[in-house]
């Protein structure tokens, strides 16, 4: 397959990257400096150089190239206001938008489970966040593109156990990012799982056999 990843050099990006090319994927990817485009490239990862909150659509498309899928993973994670809108919202629509003029029909946005953090006292950025994400949500699930959202809990640094809970609906805990790559890599080659919102939760059921589980009949 060959994917492009926006959100490339981010912690849930970077190790899809990782996973999708040890599965002899052709991974692209969108990154903000030449740095980090020549680091890529020496990980077999072909990267556009442009910044998502200054781009316009048409430049974006073109940034896409021939690829089967676009995954949107990055984010402003809880910060400034602007860089929430500009990335998680704006950021959104405007992929949404260059997806449908490059002719990508598969689309996946790494989301947020809705409750999560909600037994703390979260401060206005946050929750502003949350709340442009679920605007995000809405907005691809309206689309006419073939998606899937995946909302993962509280994200945490490590290696993986290799094992999750991912269903329509889930209960709120943590799950690591090593987890969540590896449970995206596992949609990405799954084709009947589409038009899908699955939430995604730390568990006991192998990835592969817990993506299986959410195939439509």
């Amino acid at each position: 397959m060959k994917i492009f990843i926006i959100g490339i050099t981010g912690g849930i990006g970077g190790l899809l990257a990782q996973r999708l090319r040890a599965r002899g994927d052709a991974v692209h990817g969108l990154v903000r400096r030449e740095d980090q485009q020549a680091d890529l490239a020496t990980q077999g990862v072909s990267t556009r150089v442009g910044d998502l909150s200054r781009m316009t659509v048409d430049q974006l498309a073109a940034s896409f190239g021939d690829v089967d899928v676009i995954v949107f993973s990055a984010g402003s994670n809880g910060g400034s206001r602007e860089v929430t809108t500009a990335i998680d919202g704006d950021g959104v629509v405007k992929a949404i938008k260059a997806a449908r003029i490059a002719g990508v029909e598969r689309f996946v946005l790494v989301s947020v489970l809705p409750e999560s953090w909600r037994e703390r006292d979260l401060g206005e950025e946050v929750e502003y966040y949350f709340a442009v994400k679920k605007g995000a949500d809405v907005e691809l699930s309206r689309s006419d593109l073939n998606w899937l959202i995946l909302r993962p809990s509280l994200l945490l640094d490590g290696p993986g156990t290799g094992t999750v809970s991912l269903g329509p609906a889930e209960l709120h805990g943590e799950i690591t990012r090593d987890d969540v790559a590896a449970t995206l890599a596992e949609l990405l080659h799954e084709p009947r799982i589409g038009r899908q919102i699955l939430e995604l939760n730390a568990g006991s059921t192998p990835i592969q056999d817990a993506v299986r589980a959410n195939v439509r009949s």
